[in-house]
């Protein structure tokens, strides 16, 4: 017998009926050879920080003084709920698991997690916790979960030991995630008194909007002038427009060009007419689905990942989380076959084998998501779901489209007085192709009749312009950034894409397909950013969180997550081991609790939440550290003494705070900035119960 072990419970159904004639169990199906059992997802997760470091006794919640924690060996156990007890039915289902696996009749146990690095690890840590040996160890891999491709997977099925690797990189992933998470996030909370999740990738995407918006927010627009003509050219509106800018200070020289400009007609000096062949775009990736769904339907990420996560479950599509928008070479076969029975639903289609299809080098793990051979019919869908599902079949119809996409394109050279080259371009497609079934972006533009040879009159005037603020992120825009975050903010070019996939299998992205979408989600649910439509825009909580890892110099920025991500993809090549990229997570936290002690004109260390400064100078109580600066125990009965925390951008370390109590001077304190943007230094003392500036030594 063998025990195959899906990750969920929709899984397992999906095995059974392409299987056939199981019976169903408590717990799981039998029958045919098979015995079909599944986890809810992670029926683990890694120990609390109190396994490895008990709190001291009496204390309770958080504490300094079991931190930080890196554990010489990780542990998992089974998940608990909010009351930090075993779930029954988590329990129990480990319980089926670990009994079916130990039945003497059972020679083979199969892991039938997702096709990815967490699917890999979630059936490999219920097995280890079993502890089951002397059995073989198979690998279910499904790219969909049709009936004949579950079947084919079963006959294929390699040994466990072949996905070392890609256990290897979940493992370390989880450990890291784990060590910044647990560690970073109770010192955040206990530094500033408020929750703070500091995750290794939540924290990169939250301050990439919060940079975003602060830009937005600190733009100041400028005027320039452009230099642009615009005449009537038998019968059309005709516009050249210079290269040539000016500042805001510069009219009298933009006029001066536009007189030149003036004197002289402008000439065609050349004309180009040719028939082209428009390409469709690529097949989806997650990524790419997203950010269509995203910009034309305002759908948000956790609804579109959710909806083809269904239609993938419901054997309609191919597995979703995927980061290529490429076929491997080895599914020609299959696509033959999907193509045949879009072709009875009525799309054009034909099989094409080109470089911008299949491309084994740009594939990771899995293909472009594609429709499978098994076609829903639109009343088995949701609204929703035929809007997904429509949309990834559009794309397949236009990238195999039978009919191919004819434009005319045409460009007209003109010059101007030999003082500068002007071209007008404009496409006009004559036979619609895979236009019709996916969307065309670029608009035609309408030329006038001009042949090489012909003149026209010009009228260069000097046009006033505005500088315009960096744009809020999208769904689409964001997503481009945390496949890439070190390219240059600009539309990614369809034909070569390779600098793309490079940083994606060199790990340079914030984030994989798999987890990029929930993180999003997390930080939207602890209010950390908002999404509008397709728009997303920093929230209080998030300035909050942001401001607080800077004052505590917590560096969590898309250099430190990508380093991290590259070391996770070095695990994976098995260039390095698992404890080497653990190791380079703990150097970076270490560097966070074990800080070098700056002097005080340079000192930053605010302290925590509750440490005492000195006594009051109003009314001799106590001054202790609040989640806005400094401020005293007495305000019930009425006093109002405060230090703020930050002055002038810089941050009142706890230090100076006391000597400043203490002695009524503070230390001299470097870095302030003033309202120019200048750096200047001095001291702050107590002057009728207020903290002022002092600048004499």
């Amino acid at each position: 017998m063998k025990v195959i072990i899906a990750e969920k419970p929709s899984l397992a159904r999906n095995i059974v009926s392409a299987i056939t004639n199981m019976k169903t169990k408590g717990g799981y199906y039998e029958g045919n050879g098979y015995i079909v059992t599944w986890a809810f997802g992670h029926l683990f997760s890694l120990a609390d920080i109190e396994t490895y470091n008990p709190a001291p006794e009496g204390t309770r919640g958080w504490t300094m003084q079991n931190l930080p924690c890196f554990p010489e060996k990780f542990k998992f156990e089974l998940k608990k709920d909010q009351n930090k007890k075993v779930d029954t039915g988590v329990r129990n289902q480990f319980e089926t698991i670990k009994r079916l696996c130990e039945r003497e009749d059972v020679d083979t146990v199969i892991n039938a997690g997702d096709s990815d690095r967490e699917g890999e690890i979630i059936v490999r840590i219920i097995v280890g916790n079993a502890n089951i040996s002397g059995k073989n160890f198979k690998r279910l891999w499904l790219p969909d979960q049709t009936n004949e491709t579950i079947i084919s997977a079963l006959n294929e099925m390699k040994d466990e030991d072949e996905y070392n690797n890609l256990a290897n990189e979940g493992f370390a992933r989880t450990y890291i995630d784990w060590l910044y998470g647990v560690n970073l996030t109770r010192y955040a909370t206990l530094k500033t008194g408020t929750l703070l999740r500091v995750g290794r990738v939540i924290v990169p995407i939250v301050k990439a909007i919060y940079d975003r918006d602060t830009a937005i927010e600190n733009f100041v627009p400028d005027i320039y002038y452009a230099i642009s003509s615009k005449t009537d050219v038998n019968g059309e509106k005709t516009e050249l427009t210079s290269k040539q800018k000016f500042d805001k200070n510069s009219l009298e020289k933009a006029k001066t060009l536009c007189s030149e400009y003036n004197k002289f007609p402008a000439v065609v000096t050349g004309k180009k007419v040719k028939k082209d062949t428009l390409s469709p775009p690529k097949l989806f990736s997650l990524t790419k689905l997203q950010n269509v769904l995203g910009k034309k339907y305002k759908m948000p990420m956790d609804k579109s990942l959710a909806i083809v996560q269904g239609l993938y479950e419901k054997g309609f599509v191919t597995y979703p989380r995927t980061n290529s928008e490429y076929l491997a070479t080895a599914e020609q076969d299959k696509i033959k076959k999907i193509i045949g029975e879009v072709r009875k639903i009525g799309y054009p289609v034909e099989f094409k084998f080109k470089k911008t299809i299949f491309d084994d080098k740009k594939i990771e793990s899995h293909s472009a998501l594609t429709p499978t051979f098994k076609i829903p019919k639109k009343e088995a869908l949701t609204d929703e779901e035929f809007i997904v599902y429509s949309t990834i079949m559009r794309r397949f119809a236009a990238v195999f489209c039978a009919e191919e996409c004819i434009a005319q394109k045409t460009e007209i050279k003109i010059n101007v007085g030999n003082l500068e080259d002007f071209a007008l371009k404009g496409t006009i497609i004559s036979q619609k192709g895979w236009t019709k079934f996916d969307d065309y972006t670029k608009k035609d533009k309408i030329l006038p009749n001009l042949e090489k040879g012909d003149q026209f009159a010009v009228n260069f005037e000097p046009v006033e312009k505005e500088t315009t603020p960096p744009k809020h992120y999208t769904i689409e825009t964001l997503n481009n950034y945390l496949k890439n975050p070190f390219k240059e903010d600009k539309a990614s070019s369809d034909e070569n894409d390779d600098e793309d996939y490079r940083a994606i299998f060199e790990g340079l992205e914030l984030g994989t397909e798999a987890t990029r979408t929930g993180i999003i989600d997390n930080a939207r649910k602890s209010e950390y950013i908002l999404l509008k439509k397709d728009v997303y825009t920093i929230l209080p909580a998030g300035r909050n969180l942001i401001n607080s890892l800077m004052r505590m110099n917590i560096s969590m920025d898309k250099y430190k997550t990508s380093q991290l991500g590259q070391a996770l993809k070095k695990v994976y090549r098995g260039e390095i081991m698992i404890s080497d990229s653990v190791k380079m997570a703990q150097d970076e936290i270490k560097s966070v609790f074990f800080a070098e002690k700056l002097p005080p004109e340079k000192d930053t260390d605010d302290g925590f939440l509750g440490d005492i400064a000195g006594k009051c100078p109003v009314c001799g109580k106590d001054v202790v550290r609040t989640r806005f600066g400094y401020g005293c125990t007495g305000y019930k009965d009425g006093c109002k003494f405060s230090i703020n925390g930050v002055i002038c951008q810089r941050v009142i370390s706890l230090s100076n705070v006391k000597k400043l109590l203490k002695t009524g001077k503070t230390y001299k304190i470097e870095n302030f900035v003033s309202k120019n943007g200048k750096n200047f230094s001095g001291y702050l003392k107590l002057e009728n119960g207020r903290a002022v500036f002092d600048f004499n030594d």
